[in-house]
């Protein structure tokens, strides 16, 4: 790999190593070796600007749980053509909560939730992160009150900001016409064609029945928040129950990378971004009116052109921030 130290083999043997030394060995320093100086971290609450608010982030979060294992459950990963990298890495943390958070102070218990990072690699660092974290069920995990905690951090982070309250129309429609069309794709022809036309048919579309098509029978995907979906029914229910209240709701896909895997086998992560205005009552309580626009990915295992597992995080305590901002 042009660039990188000869001790890695492959771009996943990099993500591995360079996240075990970090976050368990507890090699904070070795953040200034693979991050590039003025990195840039998307998250849901904002962006990070600079290595060295990693650093301070990585004490923090170690501080709190000085335990924690980050275990590698995948890696997706494909060559740019600048000789970059990019890379969808699906992690499982695990710790003891024994100092103290963001959220207050230690409460003792023990934690598990899930993060997927994807990152641009270019010569031994790290230039650009998307980070989704299972916000909302490290929260309650902890045994506090998110609903509690997003009123109270929805205050804060409104501070400084200029709230027009001036929004558009959320992109699905042209108009009174219904969504653009669609393209055909199948799986073996074109793997992310076809995986933008999931999200455009099932979600844009509003053609649930198209889930048929796309998954296979004894779907078993691992949702936001603890979600665990089994079969077509449990899928369709999931997404009737984010449309209900966000009728206006919109997906547009960001990123796709897709692995061969095996015979009629294939990995992909999609990074997607979801839009729309809280009118309808459901989920996140009574309508507020207000606005939601977060990202999230999405990880598939694909197998003879349907989809057999699903793992997809977006920060639904981020969600909540957004329905409580002041006005």
């Amino acid at each position: 790999m042009t660039g990188f130290d000869a001790e890695f083999k492959d771009i996943v043997d990099y993500i591995i190593k360079i996240t075990h030394r970090i976050w368990e060995e507890k090699a904070i320093g070795d953040i200034y070796r693979y991050y590039l100086h003025n990195a840039i971290i998307h998250t849901n609450s904002g962006d990070i600007y600079g290595r060295e608010q990693v650093v301070v982030g990585t004490i923090q979060s170690l501080a709190a749980f000085p335990d924690r294992r980050l275990y590698g459950d995948d890696v997706i990963w494909i060559r740019r053509d600048d000789e970059s990298y990019f890379s969808s890495h699906r992690i499982t943390h695990e710790g003891r909560n024994s100092g103290h958070t963001a959220y207050g102070d230690p409460t003792g218990r023990k934690v598990r939730y899930r993060a997927i990072a994807d990152c641009i690699v270019r010569e031994n660092r790290i230039v650009e992160e998307w980070l989704v974290r299972d916000e909302l069920q490290l929260i309650t995990q902890l045994g506090l009150d998110p609903h509690l905690l997003a009123r109270q951090f929805a205050e804060i982070e409104s501070l400084g900001t200029n709230h027009s309250g001036v929004l558009g129309e959320v992109n699905r429609l042209r108009g009174q016409l219904p969504p653009r069309d669609i393209e055909p794709s199948a799986p073996a022809e074109d793997l992310e064609t076809w995986l933008h036309n999931l999200f455009h048919e099932i979600w844009n579309w509003r053609m649930l029945n198209r889930v048929d098509a796309y998954f296979d029978e004894r779907i078993l995907a691992e949702s936001a928040s603890g979600r665990s979906l089994h079969g077509w029914g449990d899928y369709k229910a999931y997404i009737l129950s984010l449309l209900a209240p966000l009728p206006d709701l919109a997906v547009q896909v960001q990123h796709c990378c897709v692995m061969a895997d095996g015979e009629n086998t294939f990995r992909a992560a999609t990074r997607w971004e979801m839009q729309g205005t809280h009118t309808g009552p459901g989920i996140y309580g009574q309508p507020t009116g207000k606005r939601v626009n977060i990202f999230g990915i999405s990880h598939y295992l694909i197998q003879n052109d349907k989809i057999i597992r699903e793992w997809t995080l977006f920060d639904e305590f981020a969600v909540l921030k957004q329905l409580y901002a002041p006005d």
